[in-house]
């Protein structure tokens, strides 16, 4: 150890552990022997010594593959899918399925064809750059990207409203009247608690443009949830050309039944919806066990270390020995949104045939479904930073979190928390849009195969899909660095006001339970 001495402080270089940074630390002289403190206790609840950044083994979890069967589950059903869209898309391109253009309909008058593809395919492109654009609107105007979110929401379903008036479609025209009625009294609930929560978001993209990894990061997931979208486009409408009944390829002896399709199409969908929250959830756990770890529990330096490639390192952690975890959470939330799309089909199609007590009946159900999906989804963010910065399992992971919000109370704050509801309203006016675009294309171009208006619920259905899960996947990468900061809350609120004082300030003034451990400056 060397040591420099001035007038007023010493600098000393420490020796460090593998995977940090060898920095000098500046020691201010010995000048009074300082508090004495309790010992460290696992959790903290009053003015005791605060936890480490490296506290039960906190951005170094042991090298363990944790919950292996739904890892192998997991891998099985991604190979089972590539198996799948080799099969089918070796024998669509070869009956000729990419020729031709948009618009139009050269193709089977049975069931959708290749210009349904190329329909999702600019749907997919259209999610591309309006969930990109909407990236950029967050980062621009962070304090009131919630206002113009919630607003354009309710915009958007008075507008589909007034259309579906206007072309006599009454049931569907009243679901969304009520639809943007509840929006607009939620908009006035909730203007009280949006401060705090721009705040919050504030202090997010404050984070970002510090590690800009988490832009990387956020784009590089929207660019693969777009090719896979693609993939599963095809894959989805070349089923449907290959197996239903009717089509020229069942004259050939392949064995076709709509049985087989729907059942096929089932799967494809399962698959494409696991696999798209797993791509999501890993986004999730990289950042938060990264960059917005480090932030709220590390700093960017702490007693002279400053960990090395903090980002690199959680996704190495959350792609292989927390994968399975990661799955076992994202399959419960798939199966929850695998029950929402018969609903939703049946919604549109009782839309279409006129059966208002039908779709009211369907909305409400998938209503219920949302909103059991909906915490599911915002208890699984908590599980999933417990397994980034500590590699548990996902059971163990998530009775800790809860165990650790029903203790400190941290519960109220998350829930008043607007954040995750706007990026998942501005999902889903994303997902309205590309479904309307969808719907349009099939009035304006009369598709044969949908000559019956039989194929625009599940058009839309997939259009809809796309649109949201393409905006939720770099969404996730805001989301988890909210969801990281009451973590941090909730194991050891101090320190907050050397990072974000203003929002340590607010937090003092409405969440007092949460901030009574914290000494008044």
């Amino acid at each position: 150890m060397t040591t420099n001495t001035n007038s007023t402080t010493n600098t000393e270089w420490t020796d460090l552990e593998a995977g940090v940074d060898r920095v000098p630390v500046e020691v201010a002289p010995p000048h009074y022997p300082g508090p004495v403190y309790p010992p460290r206790r696992h959790q903290y609840y009053g003015p005791v010594e605060p936890p480490t950044p490296f506290e039960n083994d906190r951005f170094r979890p042991k090298k363990r593959i944790n919950d292996p069967i739904f890892l192998i589950l997991f891998i099985v059903q991604l190979v089972g899918m590539g198996v799948l869209s080799g099969i089918v898309l070796s024998e669509y391109i070869k009956q000729g399925g990419l020729g031709g253009g948009i618009g139009g309909d050269s193709g089977t008058n049975v069931t959708l064809n290749k210009h349904t593809a190329y329909l999702l395919l600019l749907v997919t492109l259209a999610a591309l750059l309006l969930s990109t654009g909407y990236l950029m609107l967050v980062r621009m105007y962070t304090r009131g990207i919630m206002h113009i979110t919630l607003v354009l929401s309710i915009l958007l379903n008075i507008g589909v409203c007034v259309y579906y008036w206007i072309e006599k479609y009454y049931s569907g025209a009243i679901i969304f009247m009520v639809i943007a009625l509840l929006s607009i009294f939620a908009y006035f609930g909730y203007r009280s608690r949006i401060h705090i929560s721009a705040l919050l978001l504030k202090t997010v993209m404050d984070i970002a443009k510090t590690w800009r990894s988490v832009y990387r990061i956020a784009f590089i997931s929207l660019i693969l949830q777009a090719a896979y979208s693609v993939l599963y486009t095809f894959t989805a409408v070349a089923i449907y050309e290959k197996w239903t009944p009717g089509n020229p390829s069942c004259s050939t002896g392949t064995s076709c039944s709509s049985g087989k399709v729907a059942g096929l199409i089932v799967y494809a969908t399962f698959s494409y919806l696991w696999t798209s929250q797993v791509i999501s959830n890993v986004v999730l756990a990289t950042l938060a066990g990264g960059p917005f770890g480090v932030w709220a529990f590390f700093g960017i330096t702490h007693n002279g270390m400053r960990l090395r490639h903090p980002t690199r390192d959680a996704f190495l952690r959350a792609s292989t020995c927390s994968l399975g975890s990661i799955a076992f959470g994202s399959l419960i939330v798939t199966l929850m949104e695998l029950v929402r799309l018969p609903l939703n089909a049946v919604r549109n199609n009782a839309n279409a045939d006129g059966n208002p007590a039908e779709a009211c009946l369907a909305c409400c159900a998938e209503f219920i479904v949302g909103c059991i999906e909906s915490a599911l989804q915002y208890f699984n963010r908590y599980a999933y930073i417990e397994i980034a910065l500590y590699g548990k399992p996902y059971l163990e992971a998530a009775q800790d979190t809860w165990r650790l919000f029903r203790d400190r109370g941290v519960d109220a704050l998350a829930n008043d928390s607007l954040v995750g509801m706007t990026l998942t309203w501005g999902a889903y006016s994303i997902g309205l849009l590309c479904s309307l675009f969808a719907y349009l294309y099939l009035r304006c171009t009369h598709p044969a195969y949908n000559a019956g208006g039989q194929y625009t619920a599940p058009v839309m259905a997939f259009a809809f899909f796309i649109g949201a899960m393409c905006t939720l996947t770099p969404s996730s990468a805001i989301e988890a660095g909210v969801s990281t900061i009451f973590l941090k809350l909730a194991e050891d609120p101090r320190n907050m006001g050397w990072r974000a004082p203003m929002l340590e300030r607010k937090l003092k003034e409405d969440y007092p339970e949460v901030m009574k451990d914290v000494p008044r400056t």
